[in-house]
């Protein structure tokens, strides 16, 4: 037997989470494979076989912590398994008879297990609505708060402490469940940076607000001419990154960091762009956006997006930055002061665009307006500073074709 361990991820990282498992125990796995993602406090990872073979004696869970080093799993060489052959599938022919067994009754989905495995409900009873009839956690969640049949203490496993705690249904009161579960690695990061950075750094916000039909007639007039040429669509964000460009270059201290008793000031522009990916919050850097084009712009932050759903995000890909930009906007945001990501010193927030009423040369014009708002670490940038940024930004958006001529 082959043991799969936990690898060395990264320099000081000593822990990692489970996140999930791509081949279950009894399946067979070619070399070189993924077997199983593991988050870090900077991204996710994913550990390939080191040889082809059978899995077996799965040692860690999903969302369970292991240290790096610890055996996850062990792998039984064998030959690949024929088509028409027997021997070499009869290793696994236990696990394919459980998956018979589970696929009989319903295939049931490990957060929904666990769910009706803490409140001690018979999986059997409850009806999937999954694909293939696939017992999902919604399913799970309403199959407790109802008087359904209840699995003997004898046929269920123990629960986990302290994981859940359901009340009994008492006079036609529903159950009141709470889930507890651990933090995850990125999120227990972003947690203590978060803290960090109020704690450290003497944080303002200050607010602008940006006509936004200047970029939108723009998009608008070239967006098929962009997307035939480089294959990827003509968003927002490629105008904020550049415009962002242009205001660091007038404002230096908004690129630059603390590091001890000393000011460093970068001359290159890494930009952060917040996306949400399938574990949260992450922030992929942007590298020299200086001399990226729109299209590079685009076509970047649409890999990293496409990545960060999968969980597949190096942890490469989100070291260092001089700046942040993140636009709550997709999530309905119309205002609000984001928390700088240190070591920076300013974070760029964009929010929703929403027609309002302005004064345009002495008329009531309904526009696409946008609230911008920059938070900054007041140690090392002035409030001129900050306000003047912003402002650059504004200009800058509201006359695009700035951006193309450096003016």
């Amino acid at each position: 037997m082959l043991e799969l361990k936990v690898p060395s991820v990264g320099e000081s990282i000593t822990e990692v989470q489970i996140g999930q498992w791509l081949k279950q125990e009894g399946q067979w796995v070619d070399r070189d494979e993924d077997v199983v993602d593991l988050e870090t406090e900077k991204a996710s990872v994913q550990v390939p076989a080191p040889e082809a073979g059978y899995i077996r004696n799965i040692r860690r869970k999903a969302e369970e912590f292991a240290n790096v080093g610890d055996t996850l799993c062990e792998i039984e060489p064998a030959p690949a398994p024929q088509d028409n052959g027997s021997s070499a599938k009869q290793p696994d022919q236990p696990a394919a008879a459980n998956s018979a067994d589970q696929a009989s009754s319903g295939h049931v989905m490990p957060s929904a297990e666990r769910i009706l495995r803490e409140a001690n409900v018979d999986p059997k009873s409850v009806s999937g609505t999954g694909p293939g009839g696939r017992v999902l956690k919604e399913d799970a969640m309403l199959a407790v708060q109802k008087p359904v049949p209840r699995a003997s203490t004898s046929e269920l496993s123990d629960p986990k402490p302290a994981t859940a705690v359901t009340g009994a249904l008492e006079g036609g009161q529903p159950h009141r469940m709470e889930e507890v579960k651990p933090l995850s690695m990125i999120r227990r990061t972003i947690a203590a940076r978060l803290v960090d950075a109020q704690h450290s750094a003497a944080l303002l916000t200050t607010f602008n607000e940006i006509n936004m039909r200047p970029i939108m007639s723009l998009r608008k007039k070239y967006r098929d001419a962009f997307q035939e040429r480089h294959g990827v669509k003509l968003g927002f964000m490629s105008f904020f990154a550049k415009a962002s460009v242009e205001g660091l270059r007038r404002f230096p201290s908004v690129n630059a960091q603390i590091r001890g008793n000393n000011v460093v000031y970068h001359h290159y522009h890494d930009i952060g762009i917040a996306i949400g990916g399938g574990k949260g919050l992450v922030v992929p850097v942007l590298r020299n956006v200086e001399n990226m084009t729109f299209a590079d712009v685009e076509r970047t932050i649409g890999d990293y997006a496409a990545q960060a759903m999968e969980n597949r995000l190096l942890p490469e890909n989100l070291l260092g930055g001089t700046f942040t930009i993140s636009n709550g906007g997709v999530y309905g945001s119309m205002l609000s002061t984001p928390i700088v990501n240190p070591p920076q010193s300013a974070i760029l927030g964009l929010h929703a665009i929403q027609d309002r009423p302005m004064a345009v040369n002495g008329q009531v014009e309904i526009l696409p307006m946008m609230y911008v708002a920059l938070t900054y670490d007041h140690r090392i940038i002035d409030g001129r500073e900050a306000v003047s940024f912003l402002k650059t930004i504004k200009e800058a958006c509201e006359d695009p074709t700035r951006l193309f001529l450096e003016v």
